[in-house]
Order: C-alpha cells, then structure tokens, then sequence
C-alpha cells in the first residue's frame, strides 16, 4: 500500500527539511484552501511571510504571526532569503560540522600511535584516546578521520 500524495509529501519535507514545524499557527487566507499553498511547506510558508511584508506592508510580527513562526524566525528567513533566495529558505542541517571530539590535537595523538604500532586496531585507538583525552569516540569515527585527507597548514 502506498502512501496517499499528500502523505507523501510530507514525508520529503520532513527528509529535506522544509517540514513547517506548526502548520496547525498557519492563519494566513492563502492558505486556507489548501488547493495550492501549503501549510506544511515550511520554504513556501516563509517566502509568502516575506513577501507579505516586503509588499503588502504587513508588520513583521503580524506575518509571523500570521504564518506560524516567531519574530525572530522572520528575521532569520529574510536575512537568509537576502543571502541566498529560496534555497536559503531551507533549514540548516542540524548536528555537528565536523568531527568535534578528534580535534588536531587528539589526532596527532593517534597518528603517533598509528606511526609507533601499524598494528593497532581502530578499538585500541578508541581506548587510548580515552585513557589519554578522557573521550569516548567510536573506532569508526577513528577510521573516517583517519581516511581524511590531512588540512594543509597556510
């Protein structure tokens, strides 16, 4: 059985992130129908709460009110929209930029282990980053940090 379209399409909002986190706030008129705005499209929700300040005049706490975010969402959308158009409607990708445990100096750390002992699995890497940093890492972080190319030095 196969989901119903509308179904569907929440579910590749929701794995793009553009699911609007309150589509029940959404009071606009526009989207009353549901025939072409949707309330669940958080990138479409946005760009109409823009546009409805930048042409209709509206306040910004009205249109955020209006379309289901905060004040301060607005304020981020529109910096966003400014910077980048629709694509910057989108939300950012949650979760951490960059393997924040094995810093530069827990990885010298464990090149030097690696260079002393070429022998030494991914799991004794872990144990000895622990022991040392008091951090606890999976060995397959070890393994992809160690397949990084190294950052060259300016």
């Amino acid at each position: 059985m196969t989901d119903p379209p509308d179904d569907a399409k929440r579910i590749q909002l929701a794995r793009r992130g553009a699911l609007h986190p309150h589509p029940e706030r959404v009071t606009d008129p526009l989207f009353s129908d549901g025939r072409f705005f949707d309330a669940y499209d958080a990138v479409q929700v946005k760009y109409e709460m823009l546009r409805a300040v930048r042409v209709e005049g509206r306040s910004a706490s009205q249109a955020a009110q209006h379309f289901g975010f905060s004040r301060p969402t607005f304020y981020q959308a529109r910096a966003a929209f400014a910077q980048a158009g629709l694509p910057g409607l989108l939300a950012a990708k949650k979760g951490p930029r960059r393997a924040h445990k094995l810093s530069t100096t827990v990885m010298v750390f464990v090149h030097a282990q690696r260079d002393a002992d070429p022998s030494l699995s991914l799991a004794t890497l872990a144990e000895r980053v622990r022991d040392r940093w008091g951090l606890t890492v999976h060995p397959r972080s070890i393994r992809r940090a160690l397949a990084r190319p190294a950052k060259k030095n300016a």
